[in-house]
């Protein structure tokens, strides 16, 4: 069945929605790798080094909070609006009820910051930027994307993304050209953001006839408590992947911290490989499970073989040009942040081998199975990078991050052997 799609016209292929829902996503990926990768020079220089890693930690921090303003929706949602799509009604009641939960987890977690700042003296060497930040966690909350993917029209929401992008971009060019105007480069992020995001939800409203009710709490309590084990599990993959950061501000200074966070942003955004490739085939794999599955283990194999030999070069490149990547990005010579930027290069590739793995749990809906492993995963890598960190500094916790991507994929493998051994078996049997 797969080698047909060579002979498929390409309009057609570009006229699937599973394609163009791709495509999007796509382009929003990119344009926001592009824009940090513009950035960061522009910041550099503009508030410093030092500056640069505590309005990272910030942006660290704020990202783990918008775990919690997610709590799973981004996940489950789109399938509830691409079922809903014809019935405006009850489309209607789910859409007000995911915003408003959304934006009641929003107001929750900004409360908890500023009584941690206020209240109890949290996070001293970066409060003002830090509750300046809190404007992000309403950006998240007002994001339309699940909406749009389940609505299989991504083309409005891509080209919104680009635009509130380059107005963070013109702000940072504009506004920041001094350390202590360093608070106001999260917030210019949220502020944007925030700002196309209610031009989306007009949009919503008048054109796709979408009416917004007022929360029924009930129905509120119902899907939050739906989406527990998915929130856990996001929320522990994400402190394994990117609470390093945090991690090491308990153990060095700022321009360390600068010089890692440096380093650490350029290989987060390649680490978004693996998980756009997830989001990509999932619903075709999950199609072929359903209907063949000696289709589907062929299909994964591709997927996984394109997968590894596509983050093989990323990783290959990024390790043999680690100095030029830096001097670009920082526009000076930071030893350090090379140095860095040299280990920490192969996560792609670590993380791109776990991709069978987490493709097998979403098609069999194995919440269970992704909870635990995410755990499992993210209480290693606290132990390994606190006691790396502790000892061999910033290297240590490179190295401490790099294992726990090798950690994760033997956990994967080990779930995937015990519950879903004949899948397993299936990827070494001629078909």
């Amino acid at each position: 069945m797969l080698e047909k799609l060579g002979l498929i016209p390409l309009s057609n292929i570009v006229k699937n929605k599973s394609i163009q829902n791709f495509l999007f996503l796509a382009i929003i990926q990119s344009s926001n790798i592009l824009i940090t990768i513009i950035s960061m020079p522009l910041l550099i220089q503009g508030i410093g080094v030092d500056q640069f890693g505590l309005v990272n930690l910030a942006l660290s921090v704020i990202i783990l909070l918008n775990i919690i303003v997610g709590f799973g929706y981004n996940l489950n949602a789109p399938r509830e609006v691409a079922i809903n799509q014809q019935n405006r009604v009850e489309l209607s009641h789910i859409v007000s009820n995911i915003f408003s939960a959304k934006i009641l987890l929003a107001t929750i977690a900004s409360l908890a910051i500023i009584i941690g700042v206020f209240g109890f003296n949290l996070f001293q060497e970066y409060q003002v930027i830090l509750v300046f930040s809190l404007m992000l966690l309403f950006s998240e909350a007002t994001l339309p994307l699940w909406f749009f993917q389940g609505m299989e029209k991504m083309k409005l929401v891509s080209i919104a993304n680009i635009f509130s992008k380059l107005l963070f971009l013109l702000g940072i060019v504009l506004f920041i050209h001094k350390p202590e105007q360093s608070k106001w480069v999260n917030f210019m992020m949220g502020f944007f953001g925030l700002g196309v995001n209610i031009f989306l939800l007009i949009y919503i409203r008048i054109y796709m006839r979408i009416t917004f009710y007022r929360p029924e709490f009930h129905a509120i309590w119902k899907s939050l408590k739906s989406n527990v084990l998915l929130f856990f599990s996001n929320l522990g993959s994400h402190i394994a992947v990117n609470g390093g950061l945090i991690i090491l501000s308990f153990f060095t200074a700022a321009e360390t911290l600068g010089m890692y966070s440096l380093a650490e942003r350029v290989i987060m955004v390649m680490r978004m490989l693996p998980s756009l490739i997830v989001q990509a085939v999932y619903p075709n794999a999950a199609k072929l499970y359903s209907v063949n599955k000696k289709a589907f283990v062929r299909f994964s194999i591709k997927v996984l073989l394109l997968s590894i030999g596509l983050s093989a070069f990323l990783s290959l490149v990024t390790f043999l040009w680690s100095d030029f990547i830096i001097s670009v990005l920082s526009r000076e010579s930071l030893p350090k942040s090379v140095e860095i930027l040299k280990i920490l290069a192969f996560i792609p590739l670590l993380a791109s081998f776990n991709i069978w793995n987490i493709i097998v749990f979403l098609i069999n809906d194995q919440k269970q199975l992704m909870f635990r492993t995410s755990w499992l995963m993210c209480i290693y890598m606290l132990i390994a990078s606190v006691f790396a960190t502790a000892y061999y500094g910033e290297i240590g916790l490179a190295f401490a991050l790099l294992s726990t991507e090798v950690v994760a994929f033997i956990i994967s493998c080990y779930f995937n052997w015990s519950h879903n051994k004949a899948l397993v078996l299936g990827l070494f049997t001629k078909n």
